[in-house]
């Protein structure tokens, strides 16, 4: 019988290389004494950059500053495990992570710091995502039916080279949607230039974008070359381009259809590789009804429209944006707020927001700077909403009621567009037919007595989904 190979002296160096989790060991000034294969992958720090740190400066959780599990394991001696956290990777990208903790021990029992252990739980949170019908493409996140419908079609859209109208009352993210279909397009590795067409007058605009030749004007000393020249294969975003001059409508309905620009001061032409997406806060249809805009560069630019709904017409994000805000905010001013007070969201759903997405940011932005820690009160928020009381316990529903309500109409809308077919419905709203007739049954949703799977809509002999 032939004899087992000796075991080899780095046999648990080997393991910890082999295996999918990230492991990692502090001693008593938190300092990181190991670091292996795993955790490099998932943060994205190199072993030789991690060693010697405290483990906050390179794993930037937000359970570092409050609720640190590995302090709580070293403190009492026991073990914790499946913690939920997340960390922010080299590329400051935030990752889902669970984590499980242990004091690092010697043979003779005494603690000589700890072992953490951390898995990337990214997968598992997309699908709780889509299993809870939302939708997070950079920092738009939604359960929106419009903007689930908009999404849909965004890798179509970014893939292309067509130019793209974005059309939305201001605050509603058509910088960030247009952002979004640049990082998902072929030209992500290219840069992104957002210009602001209404800050500038046409002189100054026409050379920020074209640029100019020495001895063009007045000061005039050196070549500069625009936002056309130096932006080369990427994207270039014309936001409020509405409120541009028919003079400098025609100067740039020449750059979309020969691709190539002239700068100021200059008889040479120069070609340009650039897409283009115009966003604008009122309907250019409209501005060219009225003689305001050039029908032919609002046909050039509305190749592909997309119109971004105000916050008053998708409340049901409202709790989502929140913790969107929250956790971003939490980590960039290193706070540990956990999120609002009931009485706080109730107050938030019931405003209309004239400022859209901006506003709500705005308001826990400043939120931010009066509450460090815990749930965001009344006594936290802007003025108009902090010398406000919200009606009392008896008279509201409790928040898990509000949130419901808010669903149950979301739902109750896009069975409505799709004439009551279920299978539609849930398919619009991104989740599985039975998802949706449980939410039916749950949310106490009546329906009419149709069947909306005939083109007829005849009726139904029982108010049950089938």
């Amino acid at each position: 019988m032939p004899r087992p190979k000796p075991i080899p002296d780095n046999v648990t160096e080997i393991i910890l290389e082999s295996i999918s989790d990230g492991v990692f060991t502090v001693d008593h000034d938190w300092r990181i004494m190991s670091f292996n294969r795993a955790a490099e992958e998932i943060t994205g720090i190199r072993r030789e950059e991690a060693i010697g740190r405290h483990c906050w400066e390179v794993f930037r959780a937000n359970m570092c500053e409050s609720d640190c599990a590995l302090k709580r394991t070293m403190q009492e001696g026991s073990t914790l495990t499946n913690t939920t956290t997340y960390i922010v990777n080299s590329q400051k990208k935030r990752i889902p992570i669970t984590v499980s903790t242990a004091p690092l021990k010697s043979k003779s029992g005494k603690i000589l710091g700890g072992v953490e252990t951390f898995r990337d739980y990214s997968l598992v949170e997309a699908l709780r995502k889509r299993l809870d019908g939302r939708i997070q493409m950079g920092d738009i996140v939604s359960r929106n039916r419009v903007m689930h419908e908009m999404m849909a079609i965004l890798p179509m859209v970014a893939e292309s080279n067509s130019t793209v109208l974005l059309e939305g009352e201001t605050g509603t993210g058509k910088e960030l949607l247009a952002r979004a279909i640049h990082n998902a397009s072929p030209r992500k590795e290219k840069p992104f230039v957002a210009i602001n067409c209404s800050a500038l007058p046409d002189t100054l605009l026409e050379s920020e974008l074209f640029g100019y030749k020495s001895g063009a004007f007045t000061h005039a000393t050196r070549d500069k070359p625009g936002y056309f020249e130096v932006t080369q294969g990427g994207t270039i975003l014309l936001d409020e381009i509405g409120e541009t001059s028919p003079a400098f409508q025609v100067k740039l309905l020449r750059v979309l259809e020969t691709h190539a620009f002239t700068p100021l001061g200059s008889v040479r032409q120069v070609k340009s590789d650039v897409r283009v997406i115009a966003a604008t806060n009122r309907r250019l249809a409209d501005l060219v009804a009225e003689g305001k805009f050039r029908p032919d560069l609002f046909y050039r630019i509305n190749v592909v429209r997309m119109v971004l709904p105000p916050l008053r017409n998708r409340k049901e994000d409202i709790p989502l944006l929140i913790e969107h805000f929250v956790e971003r905010m939490n980590l960039l001013r290193a706070k540990a707020v956990t999120g609002v007070d009931p009485d706080v969201l109730r107050v938030l759903m019931c405003h209309d927001y004239p400022g859209n997405i901006r506003e709500l940011e705005n308001i826990i932005e400043h939120a931010f700077v009066l509450c460090s820690a815990g749930p965001i009160e009344i006594r936290h928020l802007p003025g108009g909403f902090g010398g406000q009381s919200p009606l009392p316990r008896d008279r509201t529903p409790p928040l898990a009621q509000t949130l419901n309500s808010t669903e149950a109409v979301a739902i109750l809308n896009t069975l409505k567009d799709h004439g009551y077919n279920r299978l539609a419905a849930a398919k619009a709203l991104g989740m599985h037919k039975s998802t949706l007739f449980r939410k039916i049954k749950k949310l106490g949703i009546h329906l009419p007595d149709i069947d909306g799977r005939s083109a007829s809509g005849k009726q139904k002999t029982s108010q049950t989904t089938d």
